[in-house]
C-alpha cells in the first residue's frame, strides 16, 4: 500500500514506516512564535522547568500582530520576548521583517520534507514548499521549546485535484474560497489537504501559499503541495538543499478525493461571518463597502499587488472607501516599491502601511465601527474579526478588492 506525502514526511523523520492514525513523538525542524502567542509559550517553557531552548537556531521569533507596539501591554510583551531572545541567543526578527508566515517561508526557515510548528493557526501556509507545517497552542509550544519534539497523530489526507485554466482576473484566492465552500468549515478537521493537479502545478509560489494558508479554514491540520521544479527553484535562493523526490504514491489511501475544474470558476466572495460561504461575486455585487484591505499572509505578496495594480490602471479609489495596502514582508514591500506600485496606490488614494498583520485580526489599526463593511483579501471574516461585532467582513481576491475599491461597491473585477 502506498503512502501519502504526509506519511512519508513523518516516516523520514521517525526513521520507520509511519501510517495514518499513529501517534508519534516526532522531532521538529522549526518552531515559530510571535508577539501575541510568544509570551504565553515562553512562560509555559519556564513552568516546565525549561532553562535552554532545544536549539536556538531552530526557534523563529517575529513581531507582526501589534507592531510597532500600539499599547503599553503590547510593548511589554515585546520587551519580554526580546529579553528571552537575548537570554537564549535566538535570532529575533523583531518588528523589521513582516508577517510571520511570509517571513518564515521567504527566509528559508521551512523546506520540503520538514516538520515545522508555529503558535499560530496559519502556520499551515508553509506546506506550499512541501513541509508538514501546523499550528499548535502555546502550551504545546512551551513543550517544543524545551524538548524540540511533539506528539502528533498522523492525519488522514484529502486530495484536492485541480484542473483547467483560470479566466482573466480569477486565481488562487478564488480557488481556495470555492474549495472552502465545498469542503466546509469543519469538513477537513484534523486532516491534511493535499493540493494537486495540473492547475496547482502551474501555480506560482504566491498562489500555492494562498491555498495552503487557508487550509485551516476547513479545519485542516495542514495544507501541502508536493515539491516540484517551481518549489526547488524558490528554495535554491534560500537554502543550500539538494532536490529530492517527495510526493504521494499513486496507490496512497486518501480520506477523500475532490476534483475541481477552474475553467468556469468566477471571482469568489465569502460573505459574513464564515469563510466557507463563498459565492460568485455577482451574488453580492453592488454591496457598498467602507474599507478595503489588500494584504495579510494570504494575499500580501508582490504578485497580489501586481494583480490589484493591473485592475486599478490609471483610475482612482473611491473617496468613500478607506483603502489599506500592506505588504506581507519587507522583501515584498521593496519589490512592490521598486516596481512603482506603492506610488501608484498612494496616488490613487490608498494608505500603504509597513509590513504587519494590520486589520487582519483587528489587533492594531483599521478597525471597523458598528454597521461598517470591509472587503478584505485576508483569511477570516468572523464576527468581530476586524473590529465591531456589528460590522461585516467579506473576503475576496486582490483583483476583486481593487475593482471594488474603485467603484465603492463589491464589483466583479472582469467588469473594470
Amino acid at each position: 500500500m502506498g503512502a501519502t506525502i504526509v506519511e512519508k514526511i513523518f516516516s523520514r523523520k521517525c526513521g520507520r514506516d509511519i501510517r495514518v492514525g499513529e501517534v508519534v513523538m516526532a522531532p521538529v525542524d522549526g518552531a515559530m512564535i510571535h508577539d501575541i502567542t510568544g509570551p504565553l509559550a515562553i512562560r509555559k517553557f519556564y513552568e516546565m522547568g525549561g532553562l535552554r531552548v532545544f536549539d536556538p537556531e531552530q526557534v523563529i521569533m517575529l513581531f507582526d500582530h501589534q507592531i510597532p507596539a500600539d499599547s503599553i501591554p503590547a510593548a511589554e510583551h515585546h520587551v519580554y520576548m526580546r529579553k528571552f531572545a537575548a537570554e537564549q541567543k535566538i535570532h529575533n526578527y523583531d518588528i523589521n521583517e513582516g508577517v510571520c508566515h511570509q517571513v518564515v517561508v521567504e527566509k528559508g526557515r521551512a523546506a520540503p520534507g520538514e516538520i515545522v510548528v508555529g503558535a499560530d493557526s496559519h502556520t499551515c501556509m508553509y506546506g506550499a514548499v512541501g513541509a508538514f507545517a501546523t499550528g499548535i497552542g502555546s502550551t504545546d509550544m512551551g513543550f517544543v521549546l524545551k524538548f524540540g519534539a511533539l506528539y502528533f497523530r498522523i492525519p488522514e489526507t484529502i486530495r484536492a485535484e485541480v484542473s483547467g485554466k483560470f479566466q482573466k482576473r480569477v486565481g488562487a484566492k478564488d480557488l481556495i474560497l470555492s474549495i472552502a465552500s465545498d469542503i466546509g468549515a469543519d469538513g477537513a478537521t484534523y486532516k491534511a489537504i493535499e493540493f494537486t493537479g495540473k492547475t496547482v502545478a502551474e501555480l506560482d509560489m504566491a498562489g500555492r501559499m494562498t491555498c495552503c494558508n487557508m487550509a485551516i479554514e476547513m479545519g485542516a491540520k495542514a495544507g501541502i503541495v508536493a515539491p516540484d521544479k517551481i518549489t526547488w527553484k524558490y528554495m535554491k535562493e534560500r537554502r543550500a538543499m539538494k532536490p529530492f523526490s517527495l510526493e504521494s504514491d499513486a496507490d496512497a489511501v486518501y480520506a477523500d478525493k475532490r476534483s475541481y475544474d477552474v475553467s468556469d470558476l468566477e471571482p469568489q466572495v465569502a460573505i459574513p461571518h464564515n469563510v466557507d460561504t463563498g459565492v460568485p461575486v455577482g451574488r453580492v455585487a453592488g454591496t457598498p463597502v467602507d474599507q478595503v484591505f489588500i494584504g495579510s499572509c494570504t494575499n500580501g505578496r508582490f504578485e497580489d499587488f501586481q494583480e490589484a495594480a493591473e485592475v486599478l490602471g490609471k483610475k482612482k479609489f473611491s473617496p468613500r472607501v478607506r483603502v489599506i495596502v500592506i505588504p506581507a514582508s519587507r522583501d515584498e514591500y521593496l519589490k512592490t516599491l521598486q516596481a512603482g506600485l506603492i506610488e501608484k496606490f498612494v496616488k490613487a488614494g490608498g494608505l500603504v502601511e509597513a509590513p504587519c498583520c494590520g486589520p487582519c485580526m483587528g489587533g492594531a489599526f483599521g478597525l471597523l465601527a458598528p454597521g461598517e463593511v470591509s472587503l478584505s483579501t485576508s483569511n477570516r471574516n468572523f464576527r468581530g474579526r476586524q473590529g465591531s461585532t456589528e460590522a461585516k467582513v467579506y473576503l475576496c481576491s486582490p483583483a476583486t478588492a481593487a475593482a471594488s475599491a474603485i467603484r465603492g461597491v463589491i464589483t466583479d473585477p472582469r467588469e473594470v
